[in-house]
């Protein structure tokens, strides 16, 4: 029997039972009732800045904020009382009256909370003059674009940054009319702490966050017959993508995706998972190399482009721990510009690499001049989700209704293992799955590493190697990442092996997923990215087929000079811009 005390309560005179401590809008929710709201989010704590949300109480004076007021025993609220109504219409006139309405050409039209409310409402316009300063929009980066004139202060952004990824690179400056979010001293964002993963762009009820568009470039590259145009996705897209289309959150769209890409235009798609099985090949042969030659430790993974970036600004003294091979992404883009075309006969000056990736840091990553050679870039264009979705739509092409297609060879073969790379704990999952094969020259007695799984913030295990027994741990978001880096800094980390992705969930919560993203959608994610890698035939990245012909053909074996040549970087530490 539980021993939650339940409440009753009466809204717009339906009654309805929910346990103490519920506020009233999730009441209100559970009866199918959605009152207003847009500083509210789900996932983050409660602000009531902007008092959309505000209901009439019976017995109380003023209108209460239904996202941080608790019910209480009979309770009577009124959602859809004049007053309310005219205290909702009048906060969205004073917001339109300091938003730039520019709607037609904002990134977020038809997907903005506040223009769905105002249709809601029936506000076409304000009453009130207009008061907004327009200012052009902030591309000082290749990842994120502001655009202030778009900002409502409702303090989202600043919550995800702070609360999520313990950095508040954002903030709120000046007060009254004159509150505006900014960076620390008003510095581009790529100076401050910000480690340009996008959060705060997910969060942004708005257009006043958004990943950098390079839609047209990609469209440019497809209309350009003297160019072959190919393009990668990661593991995390296949599983948010039908979000945009109506489908239930997590479901796997990997054949639709793989025709929708044909249909745009595409000479061949390929799969992220070739170089997530890649990077295990090269990563967990590192690890080995370092358990059998006292190596440092703990080893740290370097897949999350936003943790590097973290590491770079904040722990560059102990980048030694860092990993040396790239990302998938950018593995696959090297064996893109290399291998690949010695393979298809095409000149490498023809070739257009695309990547569609859940993430806005991995734009900055692809610009690192270290991710690619001969001039020339690995990874030409950097897509997330939000804009793939764009291209769908732009052409018209009916998603749901198109029929599965496979990933084109020799780069579209992945294993289970790539596919977890998605998830939090993903990634050490695939490299145990190798290391233990490759170490003790023994099966795996169970595939699975439970222990791994999961979304608390930070995970531990330990894997008997026979001769060595193995401690790992595994984080995501950086405000974790910061507590398993401490220890490491005091020289009192007890793991030998460190994943840390700096998105909550792993890529299935990056900062260029579909807008409406939550912790429960992740969740859905997390799931269908498992069931991915159970239902394929091949769930370990050594024992791809793809993998070990390129070996053969062109790399020689894991960690030869080739393979650092191309798949192993080093990072540097960064310098802030500015000094106070």
């Amino acid at each position: 029997m539980s021993d939650t005390q339940m409440v009753n309560l009466k809204i717009n005179n339906i009654p309805v039972e929910v346990p103490k401590g519920t506020k009233i809008l999730a009441a209100a929710k559970k009866i199918g009732i959605n009152i207003p709201h847009l500083c509210f989010h789900e996932d983050q704590r409660i602000k009531a800045y902007c008092r959309i949300c505000s209901v009439e109480v019976v017995g109380k004076k003023r209108l209460l904020a239904a996202c941080s007021t608790n019910v209480w025993e009979g309770m009577e609220v009124y959602t859809d009382t004049p007053i309310v109504r005219d205290t909702q219409v009048a906060l969205l006139q004073l917001m339109l009256a300091n938003h730039n309405k520019d709607c037609l050409s904002c990134p977020r039209n038809q997907n903005c909370d506040l223009q769905e409310l105002c249709s809601r409402f029936n506000v076409l316009e304000s009453n009130l003059p207009s008061v907004v300063r327009t200012k052009p929009r902030i591309k000082t980066n290749p990842s994120i674009v502001r655009e202030p004139s778009k900002c409502i202060r409702c303090g989202r952004c600043i919550r995800a940054c702070k609360d999520i990824q313990g950095i508040a690179a954002l903030t709120f400056c000046n007060r009254s009319s004159e509150i505006r979010v900014t960076t620390a001293y008003k510095r581009p964002m790529e100076t401050t702490d910000c480690i340009l993963c996008g959060q705060c762009s997910l969060v942004c009820p708005t257009g006043a966050i958004v990943e950098r568009d390079e839609t047209d470039a990609v469209l440019d590259a497809l209309q350009n017959p003297k160019k072959h145009v190919i393009v990668q996705v990661a593991p995390a897209v296949r599983v948010a993508l039908g979000d945009a289309f109506g489908m239930k959150p997590g479901e796997i769209v990997t054949g639709k995706m793989v025709q929708a890409l044909r249909l745009l235009g595409f000479d061949k798609v390929f799969d992220t998972n070739f170089g997530a099985d890649l990077t295990i090949m090269e990563e967990g042969s590192e690890f080995l190399y370092r358990l059998k030659n006292n190596g440092v430790f703990p080893m740290i993974t370097s897949c999350s482009p936003g943790w590097v970036n973290y590491l770079e600004k904040n722990y560059s003294d102990f980048k030694e721990h860092l990993s040396t091979a790239k990302s998938p992404m950018s593995m696959f883009g090297a064996i893109a510009k290399t291998y690949y075309p010695e393979k298809v006969g095409i000149d490498v000056k023809d070739i257009v690499t695309v990547s569609i990736m859940p993430c806005t840091a991995k734009k900055f990553e692809a610009a690192r001049p270290e991710m690619g050679r001969d001039g020339m870039r690995d990874v030409d264009i950097v897509l997330t989700t939000r804009e793939l979705i764009k291209l769908i739509k732009y052409v018209g092409i009916s998603f749901n209704e198109l029929p599965e297609s496979e990933f084109d060879s020799p780069l579209g073969t992945g294993s289970g293992a790539g596919a977890i790379f998605g998830t939090t704990g993903g990634v050490m999952e695939a490299a145990l799955r190798t290391v233990y094969e490759k170490f003790t020259g023994q099966t795996l007695p169970r595939i699975e590493f439970e222990d791994v799984r999961g979304f608390n913030g930070i995970k531990e295990a330990e894997v008997d190697l026979g001769e060595r027994k193995v401690k790992v741990a595994i984080a995501h978001t950086l405000k974790n990442a910061k507590i398993l880096m401490e220890d490491v800094k005091k020289g009192k980390s007890p793991y030998d092996f460190i994943e840390i992705m700096a998105c909550p969930g792993g890529c299935i919560g990056g900062g260029g997923q579909p807008i409406g993203t939550t912790y429960a959608i992740k969740q859905k994610r997390m799931e269908a990215l498992y069931e991915i890698d159970k239902n394929l035939p091949i769930r370990k990245s050594h024992e791809n087929p793809d993998i070990i012909t390129l070996y053969n053909e062109f790399l020689g074996e894991p960690l030869s000079e080739k393979a650092h040549h191309l798949l192993h970087t080093h990072y540097h530490k960064v310098e802030p811009l500015y000094s106070f």
